[in-house]
Formats: structure tokens, C-alpha cells, sequence
């Protein structure tokens, strides 16, 4: 049977106990409706309730709460199992307290998200096997100090890395420790970069964490920098060190809520016009609703590049991508990453990663 999570905004007075008294109150009568009650996450300080619940339908999920203590969810998304624990650790109710007849869970279901992304900057041949080496040690490393800081892996996929934390703090902290294990090894072909941004499981998006995600993803992807949180990482990174500040001296760059909507907006937009070959940027300008030069603008302050160069760039990524799983001709690649012609995209390529795309076949 699915499993789905469900998002319950909770009315100001509610407490961790009504919420297990709710989640009680699904459990007696789930049967009548074939679902199974596995856990629920309840914050009282942002006042949200997550349930995890197996059951036929989504229907039913709401026929349940309806009928067992009126609260219905205002989002309900479909889940797996494996996913859910490796962001928020479990997918069962935890143990009960001792003395204690009901069992009161207290335990937010907010996470601090991280993605760490390493990038060949050049594809010189004669530096593979160093850079492939020095990928191998920082893995490793990674791995290890997702582990000392209470992070949990969720997804390594080629050479980026997806983290959860249950604080903030944690997760500040290994990416300063992360950082400093790039910085004490010269690796000049490869970019090394980390985003931060903290979320609930269940918001706008279908998937799980998915609107988190997608903003750690851009902040260690576009973002001019090597180390990029948001405001609100920040913020709670204070309160729960007694308002210190982040370190000064590691060069982590903080983004604002104006500056996050305007990068969401962005690639929303990249992402859903990068492989017309019409695509230009007057199309930019008219998607944002920005003049020329506030996108120039704004474009140099966040991404530290011009708008053309930006989608080119992004472009030549995605080609990249395609010639590393060798599934088609340069040819074909250069117009599906929305090049005009195969010889303008061998050339962009050149420039940037210092070999022709027909290079890649043979390297």
C-alpha cells in the first residue's frame, strides 16, 4: 500500500500533547478504513503537524482524520519509506517515554538541507586520474564528517551530495569543516561548492523536502561563491548559539529573501527554456519583468555573470552531462542544449573546459 505524509498547520494553543492525543485518536479507528498509522512530527514553536500514514488513498487519509478528531490536512503528498528516514531519521513512532501513558512527540520535522557539489572546471586529460583521486579523498572526508556531525546522507549521485541535519548548527559546522578540507588541497581544475537552506517536508512541491532542496541545489550551483546559506539558515544558526554570529572569516555568503526569490525565478525559467534555441535574453527580461540593465544587474551581484553568458554556460553544463554518458553524437547534443549549430557549441565548449566536445570520446 502508498504511504503518505500529510501537513496539518496547527491553531495557536495547540500542544505536542493534543497532537498525540490526535494521532491516538487515528490509531483506535485506522482499521475502518484500512490505513496503518506509522509516526507523526510535531513542532509546537512553528505550530506544524506531519503525519505518516499507510493507506489506499489519499481519501482515506482524509476520511481518517476527519472522522477521528476532525483536523483535516491542509497537503497531503505521496511518500517512500526509505526517503522519509533518511531525511528524518525514523518512520515509526519512537519508543514511549517511561511513566508516561501517552506517547508525546515534540520533535519538528524541520531540516537543514545541504548540498555539496564538486565540478570540473577544465577536462584536461593529463589531470584526470588526479582529479579523479582527489574526488575519491573528498567523498570520503565528506562522508565522514556527515557522520561526525549528525548528518545523515540522503543521496550521492556522481559527485553531488545531498545531507540532511536535524540542526542548523550541525550543519553550519560541517560545511565549515567540509570547506576547510577543500582548502588545505590545491585542486585548481575543480570547483568545490556547498548550499545550505532549511525546510519542511511538505510545502508546494509534490516531492519530499522538494522546495528546500531545489534552493540548496541552486545555491551550490549559481550562486557567485563557494559557500552560500540563506537568511534564515543564518538566523537560526544564531538562536541557537545564543545570537554568535556565522564565522566572518570563512567567506560564507548570505542570501536574502529578495535575492532567493529572484534566484527560484531564475531557474525556473532556465529550466524550463535553456533547450530552445530561441532563447535569448530578451526572453529573461521579459520572463522576470526586469529591465535590461536591473537583470545585468542583478544577474553580475548573484550569479557574477551577465545573462548570456549565464545560459551558456548552464547549457554547456547540461552538454557535458550528455557527452560524459556518451549516449549521443555532438551533433545531436549540441541542438538538444539548444546550440545553433554544432560548430558554434564546439567552440563555446573549447573555451570553457579547455577540449573539444569529440575529445570526451576518446579521454
Amino acid at each position: 500500500m502508498p504511504i503518505y505524509m500529510d501537513f496539518h498547520d496547527l491553531p495557536d494553543g495547540v500542544s505536542a500533547k493534543h497532537v498525540a492525543e490526535m494521532h491516538q485518536a487515528d490509531l483506535e479507528i485506522e482499521h475502518k478504513y484500512n490505513c496503518r498509522g506509522l509516526t507523526y512530527w510535531c513542532d509546537e514553536k512553528r505550530q506544524t503537524a506531519f503525519c505518516l500514514i499507510e493507506a489506499p488513498n489519499q481519501q482515506a487519509v482524509l476520511d481518517l482524520h476527519q472522522n477521528s478528531h476532525g483536523a483535516v490536512p491542509q497537503r497531503i503528498i505521496e511518500v517512500n519509506d526509505t526517503i522519509v528516514e533518511s531525511f528524518l531519521g525514523r518512520i515509526e513512532d519512537p519508543k514511549k517515554s517511561k511513566n508516561t501513558s501517552l506517547n508525546i512527540i515534540n520533535d519538528p520535522a524541520f531540516r537543514t538541507i545541504m548540498v555539496v557539489k564538486l565540478k570540473h572546471k577544465v577536462l584536461r586529460t593529463s589531470s584526470y586520474d588526479i582529479l579523479n583521486a582527489a574526488i575519491r579523498g573528498y567523498t570520503t572526508s565528506i562522508k565522514t564528517l556527515t557522520s561526525e556531525f549528525h548528518g545523515r546522507l540522503v543521496r550521492q549521485e556522481s559527485n553531488t551530495f545531498l545531507i540532511s541535519f536535524d540542526s542548523v548548527t550541525d550543519a553550519m559546522q560541517c560545511g565549515v569543516k567540509i570547506q576547510e578540507v577543500h582548502n588545505c588541497v590545491i585542486t585548481p581544475d575543480l570547483e568545490f561548492k556547498i548550499g545550505i537552506s532549511g525546510g519542511v517536508p511538505v510545502a508546494k512541491s509534490e516531492g519530499l523536502f522538494e522546495d528546500t532542496i531545489k534552493i540548496s541545489d541552486y545555491l551550490s550551483d549559481i550562486v557567485n561563491g563557494d559557500f552560500s546559506i540563506t537568511e534564515d539558515v543564518r538566523d537560526l544558526y544564531e538562536g541557537e548559539n545564543q545570537n554568535i554570529s556565522i564565522p566572518e572569516n570563512k567567506a560564507i555568503r548570505v542570501l536574502s529573501s529578495t535575492d532567493v526569490d529572484f534566484m527560484t525565478h531564475l531557474m525556473a525559467y532556465t529550466e524550463s527554456a535553456w533547450s530552445q534555441t530561441t532563447t535569448n535574453v530578451n526572453d529573461f527580461e521579459e520572463s522576470l519583468g526586469f529591465s535590461k540593465s536591473k537583470l545585468y544587474r542583478t544577474m553580475m551581484h548573484l550569479v557574477g555573470k551577465p545573462p548570456n553568458i549565464f545560459l551558456r554556460e548552464y547549457r554547456l553544463n547540461k552538454a557535458l552531462g550528455l557527452l560524459e554518458k556518451q549516449r549521443s553524437n555532438i551533433s545531436e547534443i549540441a541542438y538538444q542544449t539548444g546550440f545553433s549549430s554544432p560548430a558554434y557549441f564546439s567552440k563555446c565548449f573549447h573555451k570553457k573546459y579547455g577540449i573539444l566536445p569529440s575529445n570526451m570520446y576518446t579521454s
